[in-house]
């Protein structure tokens, strides 16, 4: 099973509204890497729930995959912020997973503290840092979530 980071801005989307919702599709993705990447989630794969475009970014919490890609409804709504004029339902260009809430972290894990840690130099967060949903390797994962258990 691979392993995910999602960003989201906090003040649109949070870990905590991801908690009190309990599932929410993840939409709104405009690029064609990031789009991808959805489309490679499976049912049940983990993913870190970053918070970005904050006074400290950083990885709040891990959510899960609780239903593959599906097409995008925001991009056929002319009333959206998400509308793309190019997308047509008999062929849709942009797709979202839902994903469920799994925990949040006793304590977010900011950026700045990620680049300092030894194994996570070549983390896709850390040399691509505007891509929105990224792959994680499985050592990383594993060294970010031993992170995440440390006062």
């Amino acid at each position: 099973m691979a392993h995910w980071l999602l960003k989201t801005e906090p003040a649109s989307f949070s870990i905590d509204d991801l908690a009190r919702k309990e599932v929410e599709h993840w939409d709104g993705v405009r690029n064609f890497q990031a789009r991808n990447n959805l489309r490679a989630m499976r049912l049940g794969e983990e993913a870190f729930f970053y918070h970005s475009s904050t006074g400290e970014p950083g990885i709040a919490g891990i959510c899960k995959v609780v239903r593959e890609a599906y097409p995008d409804e925001s991009q056929f709504d002319p009333n959206s912020k998400y509308f793309d004029p190019r997308a047509v339902p008999e062929k849709p260009r942009w797709y979202m997973p839902d994903v469920g809430f799994v925990s949040k972290f006793p304590r977010e894990i900011p950026l700045a503290e990620l680049r300092t840690v030894p194994g996570l130099e070549e983390m896709v967060l850390l040399h691509r840092s505007r891509l929105s949903v990224q792959p994680v390797a499985e050592e990383e994962w594993n060294i970010i979530v031993q992170l995440a258990e440390q006062k």
